[in-house]
Parts: C-alpha cells; sequence; structure tokens
C-alpha cells in the first residue's frame, strides 16, 4: 500500500468535507442576510454585525469564524475585523443578476434532505419525485434563474437564433416547456410586447409563482399548469424553449414529439443543457462533480420516480442532439454562446 496514496486521499476527503459545510454556512450567510449585510458595511466585528442585523453574536462569530477559514471572507487580526471582498461580494449579494449564486446555496439543503430517500431508491428502484421537494427547491430555481434569464436571454442568448427573434418581434408566440418559476417567459413577454408569451409546467407550486413574478414584473404572460397537451388545441408557436429541463423528463422523446405538433412549420426549438462533455473521462472536473451529484439528487430521481428514462444531467451533447433529431426536427445545431455552465441548442420544426 502506498502510504503517500493514503495520506492524499485523506487530504481530498477533509478538503471535500470542509467544502460541504462551507456550503451550508452559505446557507445561512444567504437566508440570515448576512452576506448582504457585510457588502453593504465594510469591515465589522461580530458586536457590529450582530447590531447591523439583529442576529445574535454567538452564532455571528462561530459563523465569521468558518467564513474566515473557508478563505470567502478576510480577517484582521490586529483590528479584530471581518470584511466580505468586493470581488466575493459580486458573487454572494448580488440577488437579481446575472452572475449571483446564492440560489445554489439553497438548493443544496433541500437537495440533500432526500440522500436516505435516495438511498432507498439505490436498492428498491424508483426516485424522487419533484412534488416531494420542499419550497426551498422551487426558490432556490427562481434565485438561479431570475437575473440569467432577465440580462441574457433577449439580449444574448436569442440573437443566435435571429428567425425566432423576428418573427417575435413581429407578433409571433413563444412557449417554454418546464417554465418553472416563470423568469424565461417573463423575459420573452417584456423584451417582444408585441407578441405573446406561454409558460407550461407539470408543478403547480412552481405555476403560482411564475403568476406571482409575472404580476410583479408587470409582465404580460401566461401559465399553464400540466404537460404540453394542457396547451389549448390549435395553438401553434414560433419559438419553444426547454431550459435545463430535458434530462429531467421521463419521456422526453414523447414530450419532443408532443412539441413538435404544437410548432409552426420552421419554427425553432431552443435548448439549453448542462455544459458537460459526450466522455466521462473528459468531465473529470469540479463542474462535472457538480453536475452528476445535482443530477444523482435532483435531476435523475425525479425522472426514475415516474419510471422513466432518467437521462440524468450529463447526458451530454451527442445523446441531446440525437434525441432531437429522432423527435423530428431538423437542423440541429449546438449555438455558439460562451457559457461556462450551459450548451445551447437550436433546431427546426
Amino acid at each position: 500500500m502506498d502510504k503517500q496514496r493514503v495520506a492524499g486521499f485523506a487530504d481530498t476527503v477533509y478538503r471535500d468535507m470542509a467544502g460541504a459545510l462551507t456550503i451550508g454556512m452559505a446557507y445561512l450567510g444567504q437566508r440570515t442576510g448576512l452576506f448582504r449585510a457585510m457588502a453593504e458595511s465594510g469591515p465589522v466585528t461580530p458586536e457590529t454585525l450582530a447590531a447591523l442585523t439583529g442576529l445574535q453574536q454567538r452564532y455571528i462569530e462561530e459563523w465569521l469564524g468558518g467564513m474566515a477559514t473557508a478563505g470567502w471572507i478576510e480577517f484582521d487580526e490586529p483590528a479584530g475585523t471581518f470584511t466580505l471582498p468586493e470581488e466575493h461580494a459580486w458573487l454572494l449579494a448580488s440577488e437579481g443578476t446575472d452572475h449571483f449564486i446564492g440560489g445554489f446555496f439553497v438548493a443544496l439543503p433541500s437537495m440533500l434532505s432526500h440522500a436516505p430517500d435516495i438511498a432507498k431508491a439505490f436498492r428498491d428502484g424508483g426516485g424522487v419525485p419533484f412534488c416531494n421537494y420542499d419550497s426551498d427547491s422551487i426558490e432556490a430555481i427562481d434565485m438561479m434563474s431570475a437575473g440569467l434569464f432577465a440580462e441574457r436571454l433577449a439580449s444574448y442568448w436569442l440573437p443566435q437564433v435571429p428567425e425566432a427573434v423576428a418573427a417575435l418581434e413581429k407578433g409571433g408566440s413563444a412557449l417554454d416547456v418546464g417554465c418553472g418559476a416563470g423568469r424565461a417567459v417573463i423575459a420573452l413577454a417584456t423584451a417582444f410586447p408585441n407578441g405573446s408569451a406561454t409558460g407550461v409546467d407539470t408543478d403547480g407550486r412552481s405555476i403560482a409563482r411564475a403568476r406571482e413574478n409575472a404580476t410583479s414584473a408587470g409582465a404580460s404572460a401566461r401559465f399553464i399548469e400540466g404537460t404540453v397537451d394542457a396547451v389549448p388545441d390549435g395553438e401553434r408557436f414560433d419559438l419553444v424553449t426547454m431550459f435545463d429541463c430535458l434530462h429531467d423528463i421521463a419521456d422526453p422523446l414523447s414530450v419532443l414529439k408532443a412539441i413538435r405538433t404544437r410548432m409552426k412549420p420552421g419554427a425553432t426549438l431552443f435548448v439549453m443543457e448542462p455544459r458537460v462533455a459526450d466522455r466521462l473521462a473528459d468531465n473529470i472536473n469540479p463542474m462535472g462533480t457538480i453536475y452528476y451529484g445535482f443530477s444523482l439528487f435532483h435531476c435523475m430521481t425525479q425522472s426514475l420516480a415516474q419510471d422513466g428514462a432518467g437521462l440524468g444531467a450529463c447526458m451530454g451533447p451527442k445523446r441531446t442532439m440525437a434525441l432531437i433529431r429522432e423527435a423530428g426536427f431538423s437542423e440541429v445545431a449546438v449555438l455558439p454562446i460562451k457559457s461556462q455552465t450551459n450548451s445551447f441548442y437550436a433546431a427546426r420544426r
């Protein structure tokens, strides 16, 4: 046995344990408003931060210690103060922007709470349906998508499919399948006021949140609870979008075929999926670990809970494009959109 290898792996385990607990502490920073308070106040002592937030000083002391050891905040020992660097606040205290990452901190505890259920599914089959995830999961998805769609969908992503943009500008219609809390639909309705935007999702809680979000945004958008078949007969769309949901669906081929029947001739299908490689060997990196983890604790299991395909978040571009082609679409292509986390596909009806 190579003792150095044992020691090296032990270091890896401790590092990963530290990372997991850091995200737990980040959840607390997000939920209590500590990140926001530190971003707005500069160097603070525990006493000052407690006074600013109304939170318990002893908990704040322990949280500051943990965040400092993780390198998320800076500690000035002589002054006894803690600082959230501007560059860190740009990611941690920037709700509503396309670079805010706080939604991930809310998502992970919700997903990991189902670890016992998923362990049972390893033995017995099945999985955890989306309806079993708590409201934190729905809120987390909303938090992760709000700024992203508002700032990038109409201004950067959709111009890669100019025929769809032209159709919407002329009063065309768009349908977002698996719309969740409705942020993409709201972005479409806002950017193309002459057109119409509809979202459909099987989760009633998400649809309710989408309607609330649309009202708050003053967006003229329609939301339908159900599958694609719940969209009124006879309606045909110029653009259909699917954002980070194709791999979650129990029967993705049937859904894609149903979508195709609801599109006008020559209409555009626009799909966003996790950015992963086709080969496992090319995914051995931190992002690969994140996506396989999300898949186990959220994506794949909700498909298997419905006795579905269980494609998972890491199905890769070849499988994604093959699935779209099998459903009858043509001109299937990967779009040249720069993103560290997502790949984008377009196809024609």
